[in-house]
């Protein structure tokens, strides 16, 4: 599979998860990829907290089922129903929880590329997860990116020490296949914009 194939398989999955669990050579090897991102000044500032207790699975599962909860009550009636058959995640489904990391401590105060560009270190960890995720598309695993849930929570729940963010749980496993076409535009909450709208000559056009 080409890197441009991937990228043109590659889905949030939610419903699609097997119920096998991803075994310990294949996420060594997606977490390989991981690894082997670019990062502002070679800090590398991602770790990964591998998570299948299913005691945790669950009580991550509900509270992210609380907060799902609580943004479809903020939305006005006619996004509620648009969101309401959208399954937002496979926490227990996927068997398996990859916590990703963000350490804007490592490599000191003067890191190189950073100086003017604080976010730079968060943007390496976000590549770090593109690359999992790619990665594991190649293989033929499904990764779902989950983000309803309260920071500190999960910090807690995987004993993640501050300065240390979490700022991923992605939800791991062989999926029974890929959809063809993304479920948030499937059921209607937002389609993909035209490439010709997202591409500027010389100056940004609004």
């Amino acid at each position: 599979m080409s890197v441009h194939e991937a990228i043109a398989l590659r889905r949030d999955v939610r419903a699609e998860f097997s119920g096998d669990p991803i075994d310990d050579a294949t996420l060594m090897r997606i977490l390989g990829s991981a690894h082997r991102a670019p990062s502002v000044g070679n800090t590398q500032p991602w770790d990964f907290v591998v998570v299948r207790d299913p005691a945790t699975l669950d009580r991550f599962a509900g509270h992210v089922a609380d907060k799902r909860r609580a943004f479809a009550e903020s939305l006005p009636p006619e996004r509620k129903d648009t969101f309401n058959p959208i399954k937002i995640e496979g926490i227990r489904e996927s068997r398996t929880g990859v916590v990703v990391t963000y350490d804007g401590s490592r490599g000191g105060p003067n890191v190189l590329g950073r100086h003017t560009i604080e976010d730079t270190g968060l943007f390496s960890a976000v590549l770090a997860i593109q690359n999992l995720w790619l990665a594991a598309v190649s293989e033929g695993i499904g990764v779902g990116w989950v983000s309803f849930y309260d920071e500190d929570f999960l910090a807690d729940l995987v004993a993640i020490p501050a300065p240390v963010r979490p700022i991923a749980w992605l939800c791991v496993g062989p999926v029974t296949g890929f959809q063809q076409v993304p479920d948030l535009e499937r059921f209607g909450w937002r389609g993909r914009r035209p490439l010709e709208d997202a591409v500027h000559l010389e100056r940004f056009r609004s």
